[in-house]
C-alpha cells in the first residue's frame, strides 16, 4: 500500500519523449511533495522549449530536402508528456484515498467498540472521583467525560451495527473479552479492479478531451468507474471496460497555437500543485499517518492497536473496581 508521492515514483517518467531542456511542470512528485514546476514558471518553460524547437533546423544544419521541424512540434511533445504524467499521478491519488477510506472504515469498525467502552469506563471513574470530593472541578471533569459518550445521531450506523442504545452488540463484546467475532465488513479492491481501473482511467480521462462535448461525456464516465472501483466492483469495471470501448472514439488534436500550448501547460501545473495539497493532506490524516506505520500489512497494525486497547479496558475496569469498593 503506496502513498501517491511512492506509486508515482515506479511510474514512466514524465519528461521521456520531451524535448531537451523542457522539462515538463507535472510530473513524479519530489520527496516533499512539491510540483518540479510550479505554474508560474509554466510559460517560461514552454517558451524555451518552443525557442529550443525554433532552433533545431539550424543547429542540425539540416538538407533543403528534409523541412525543419515545426516550432510549435517539441512543444507540443512536451504538453502530451505533462498531460500523460498529470493522468498518472491523479490515479496514484485517487488509489492512496480509495486505501484511506477503506482504512479509515475498517478502524470504526474493529476498534471503535472498544474506544466507546474506554469512554464509558472514563466517564463512570470521573463521576465517582467527583461524588466523593465534591470539587468544582472534579465535577467539570466528569461532566465533560460524561458529554464523550452521550448518544449521538447516527452512531449506531456509523458504527456499522456495533451498538445500539442498550449498549455494544454481543460481538463487541466479544472482541472485549478476546472471544471469536465476526470479521467486519471491508471493501479492498482486488489486484483485477486495480488494473481495470488504471487503464480506464488513462483511457478514459476527461483532460484528453479536446472538446467540451467529449469532456463532460468522459467526466460522466470517469465518475462511474471511479464509484465502482470505490466499491471493488470488478464486475462492473469490466462492463465498463466493454462500454467504453463500444463507444465513439476521441477525435485527434490538430495542430494547437502556442498560446494555447502555454495556457495548456500552466493549468496542468497549477493542477499538479492542487493535488499535490489533496495528498498531503490524505498523507497527514491520522488515517494516513497510521497507514504509513505499516504500509505492507495494516490489518496486524489494526490487531496491535486492539491489543493495546485492550489493556488500557482491563486498567480502567480494575480501577473502576476499586473506586467502588
Amino acid at each position: 500500500m503506496m502513498t501517491p508521492e511512492a506509486e508515482q515514483s515506479q511510474a514512466e517518467p514524465a519528461g521521456e519523449g520531451a524535448p531537451d531542456g523542457a522539462e515538463v511542470p507535472v510530473g513524479a512528485a519530489d520527496q516533499g511533495g512539491e510540483a518540479r514546476v510550479p505554474a508560474e514558471d509554466a510559460a517560461a518553460t514552454a517558451e524555451d522549449a518552443a525557442a529550443a524547437a525554433e532552433d533545431t533546423a539550424a543547429a542540425a544544419g539540416e538538407s533543403p530536402e528534409e523541412p525543419a521541424e515545426r516550432p510549435e512540434a517539441r512543444l507540443e511533445r512536451a504538453v502530451r508528456a505533462a498531460e500523460q504524467a498529470l493522468i498518472e499521478y491523479e490515479i496514484a491519488v485517487e488509489t492512496f484515498r480509495v486505501e484511506v477510506d477503506n482504512f479509515s472504515r475498517l478502524h470504526h469498525q474493529k476498534l471503535g467498540p472498544m474506544y466507546t467502552r474506554l469512554d464509558e469506563l472514563d466517564a463512570r471513574i470521573a463521576e465517582l472521583v467527583a461524588a466523593r470530593t465534591g470539587d468544582p472541578e472534579d465535577i467539570r471533569k466528569a461532566d465533560e467525560a460524561r458529554a464523550r459518550v452521550m448518544p449521538m445521531p447516527g452512531v449506531e450506523e456509523l458504527f456499522h451495527g456495533w451498538m445500539d442504545g442498550e449498549g455494544l452488540f454481543p460481538e463487541a463484546a466479544a472482541m472485549l473479552t478476546e472471544q471469536p467475532v465476526r470479521p467486519p465488513q471491508r471493501v479492498r479492491p482486488s489486484d483485477e479492479a486495480r488494473k481495470l481501473y488504471r487503464e480506464l482511467a488513462r483511457k478514459a480521462h476527461p483532460d484528453l478531451a479536446q472538446e467540451e462535448a467529449e469532456r463532460a461525456r468522459r467526466e460522466e464516465f470517469i465518475t462511474r468507474v471511479n464509484a465502482a472501483y470505490a466499491r471493488g466492483d470488478e464486475a462492473l469495471l469490466r462492463e465498463l471496460a466493454v462500454e467504453w470501448a463500444a463507444g465513439p472514439a476521441p477525435k485527434e488534436q490538430g495542430p494547437t497555437p502556442s498560446e494555447e500550448l502555454y495556457a495548456r501547460l500552466e493549468w496542468l501545473a497549477q493542477r499538479k500543485e492542487m493535488l499535490t495539497l489533496v495528498a498531503k493532506d490524505l498523507e497527514e490524516s491520522a488515517i494516513g499517518a497510521m497507514l504509513r506505520l505499516a504500509p505492507d500489512d495494516p490489518d496486524s497494525l489494526l490487531d496491535e492497536i486492539a491489543e493495546q486497547l485492550l489493556a488500557q479496558v482491563a486498567a480502567r475496569e480494575a480501577e473502576l473496581a476499586e473506586l467502588l469498593g
